[in-house]
């Protein structure tokens, strides 16, 4: 999955969009909520944040709710946005502790890949990330 999240990422890299810093800006606010909602225990809050298919891998791997699984992920406390790139409809907001990728969907953006480390030129290591 993350592998596709990538080529997608590349592939929209190449068409062109409008006001790419307000865009960056409000993934990163996105990213930076579902951090935080994880940090405060606040299970449906982070769970809100999540791209659909990401939520249901976040329930089906766990065999509970998202809102309860979710607090259980390795994902890391919110930290200082170091960077954010938007290709088109999809984004990688990079912490000083995370990187996340996120889609845009007709409510906003949603989160696909949390508590993700780069491996170079391999894929990336994601603790949270759609089926």
């Amino acid at each position: 999955m993350l592998k596709r999240i990538l080529i997608a990422v590349l592939l929209a890299g190449l068409a062109g969009c409008s006001s790419v810093s307000e865009r960056g800006d409000a993934a990163a606010d996105v990213a930076l909520r579902l951090l935080t909602a994880v940090e405060s225990k606040d299970g449906a809050a982070a769970c809100a944040t999540l791209a659909p298919d990401t939520l249901a891998e976040v329930e089906e791997s766990a065999g509970q709710s998202c809102s309860q699984a979710i607090l259980d992920e390795d994902l890391p406390s919110p930290g200082t946005v170091t960077g954010t790139d938007v290709y088109g409809q999809v984004a990688q907001v990079r912490l000083t502790d995370d990187t996340l990728f996120l889609a845009a969907f007709p409510g906003g953006w949603r989160v696909l890949a949390a508590g993700c480390t780069s491996r170079g030129d391999q894929p990336y290591n994601c603790s949270v990330q759609g089926g």
